[in-house]
C-alpha cells in the first residue's frame, strides 16, 4: 500500500509559476514510477509527466513540454512538478500517480497502481 498526498494547488495568473509536491509514504512497497495526471471539468484525465524512480527518466505530454519540469528526490519519496509559463487551459486537478510495476505505457491512466486525492490548479488570464 502506498499513500500519496499532493500539496502545491492554488490559484495564479497566467505566465505564473506553480510548484506541486507528492509525497509517497507506506511500507515496503516497490515503486518504478511517479507522475502526474491532470482532469479539467467535462474532459478525460490526460497524462502530464511522469519519471522513473531509479533512473529518473522523464516523459512529458506535448502540451506541456518545454513549460513543465518534474523531478523525484529518491531518498524522500518525493516528486516535484515545476509548472512555468502558466496558461489558462492548464486549469485542471492534479493528480499524483505511482506504479509498482514497468508497464510500458507511461502516459496511460491505467499503468498506475496508486493515485492521490488531487489539487486544485486554476489560472486565471
Amino acid at each position: 500500500q502506498v499513500q500519496l498526498v499532493e500539496s502545491g494547488g492554488g490559484l495564479v495568473q497566467a505566465g505564473d509559476s506553480l510548484r506541486l509536491s507528492c509525497g509517497a509514504s507506506g511500507r515496503a512497497f516497490r515503486l518504478y514510477a511517479m507522475g502526474w495526471f491532470r482532469q479539467a471539468p467535462g474532459n478525460e484525465r490526460e497524462f502530464v509527466a511522469a519519471i522513473t524512480w531509479s533512473s529518473g527518466i522523464s516523459f512529458y505530454a506535448d502540451s506541456v513540454k518545454g513549460r513543465f519540469t518534474i523531478s523525484r528526490d529518491y531518498l524522500k519519496n518525493t516528486v516535484v512538478l515545476q509548472m512555468n509559463t502558466l496558461k489558462p487551459e492548464d486549469t485542471a486537478v492534479y493528480y499524483c500517480v505511482a506504479d509498482r510495476d514497468y508497464s510500458g505505457a507511461y502516459y496511460s491512466s491505467d499503468s498506475y497502481d496508486y493515485w492521490g486525492q488531487g489539487t486544485q490548479v486554476t489560472v486565471s488570464s
